[in-house]
């Protein structure tokens, strides 16, 4: 028996966080807006399309982008508004599709194979984006294939607000045109290797055999092939929302050690905005908790803007341990939690924060992804953990 041929969606929420903020005020419609920090070293969180016509770009240093586009309007960031229509999206999402993935606070896949048997895979996606463009107000593109890179890449090209269809029989003329950069994961620095071997197409990409990019890009180059030949069989996840992250630890013996309790929460604090980062995620609260000797349990909790930073969050949980402890009394049970969860990159909550520290975590959790968590850790919480040792009575 043939297998089934997959009908995949990818929906885009365009210019989403400008979009948003249009909605509050109509001022901003129709002229260049630009999602960040006002000082000289914030960087550029996202930008409309009246914008990108002059290069300006996201993660681009804000000074940069005002010299190509002095007349923008810039708009700082609010994340818990972006995480109130991220969810909106996601419900009416929810409510109509079999199965559906939600890969970033503004990007969704949705599984609808099997969907023409009973109704017209086109006609019920756009049927979905117009429901969502009427009921919610906000611009959005989707594009339909056999994949979920072929429906990514074909959103794009529908952008702004547009559809894009691409059947089975035209995939490789659909992809063989466009630039080599089109291609989910290619980046500057693997685009700029494929150009010094003259590939500048997907087309002259695909005509390469494996072992000739594997030899180019490594390991990384199969993946990269698959998706220029249109080949992907990763499937759309389900989606489930997790509400929150928590870690804790339970002493052998009760501690009133304040300062190995910092260290501590400096390793808990890490530990947690580390994962944060690696699944996509943002945090708007935080919780800390303490069990004393006597097993009172008591906990108090925070908002803050959304993030996934350790000296955010680590701030917060002090301020926070400060407030709480009752000095005099011994503690059993210290815990950090992170709530109020969105899907989204930590270069999104940088609307005041320099391309030094986007840099900074970025080879730091690389290192981390290549090592181990623990290979490197902030000085304070060196010798907490787990693996550590309360002191002695």
């Amino acid at each position: 028996m043939p297998v089934e041929e997959r009908a995949i969606v990818h929906f885009d929420l365009d210019s989403f966080f400008v979009e948003v903020e249009r909605l509050q005020n109509s001022q901003l419609k129709g002229v260049p807006v630009i999602i960040g920090g006002h000082s000289e070293r914030a960087v550029v969180s996202s930008c409309s399309y009246e914008t990108r016509k002059y290069g300006v770009h996201s993660a681009m240093p804000m000074k940069k982008a005002l010299s190509l586009c002095p007349q923008a309007i810039v708009v700082n960031g609010h994340m818990d508004l972006y995480g109130k229509y991220s969810n909106m999206v996601t419900e009416i999402i929810s409510e109509v599709s079999p199965i559906f993935e939600k890969a970033s606070i503004d990007e969704h896949y949705i599984d609808i194979t099997g969907m023409d048997r009973f109704y017209g895979s086109y006609k019920w996606a756009h049927e979905l984006r117009m429901r969502i463009i009427n009921e919610i107000g906000l611009p959005i593109s989707f594009g339909l294939s056999i994949n979920k890179t072929v429906a990514k890449i074909a959103t794009g090209e529908a952008k702004p607000n547009g559809e894009k269809y691409v059947p089975k029989e035209m995939v490789r003329s659909f992809l063989n045109p466009l630039p080599i950069n089109k291609i989910p994961m290619i980046g500057e620095k693997t685009t700029e290797v494929l150009h010094q071997h003259k590939i500048y197409t997907v087309e002259q990409l695909s005509n390469l055999s494996q072992p000739e990019v594997e030899n180019m890009l490594g390991n990384y180059g199969i993946m990269i092939w698959n998706k220029a030949n249109g080949i992907d069989n990763s499937p759309v996840i389900p989606y489930h929302e997790r509400k929150s992250i928590s870690t804790e630890e339970t002493f052998d013996i009760d501690i009133d050690d304040l300062k190995f309790i910092d260290s501590l929460m400096v390793y808990m604090t890490e530990k947690l905005a580390y994962q944060l980062r690696r699944e996509e995620k943002l945090a708007s609260c935080v919780t800390v908790k303490i069990r004393y000797s006597n097993f009172a349990t008591q906990t108090i909790q925070k908002q803050i803007p959304y993030s996934a930073f350790d000296e955010v969050i680590l701030g917060t949980s002090r301020e926070l341990f400060k407030r709480l402890y009752k000095r005099g009394l011994k503690i059993r049970l210290i815990g950090i939690r992170l709530s109020n969860l969105v899907q989204g990159s930590q270069q999104i909550d940088l609307f005041n924060d320099t391309r030094e520290m986007i840099n900074l975590y970025q080879a730091l959790d690389n290192m981390k992804k290549k090592y181990g968590r623990n290979v490197i850790q902030r000085a304070g919480g060196m010798k907490s953990g787990r693996e550590a040792e309360p002191p002695k009575d």
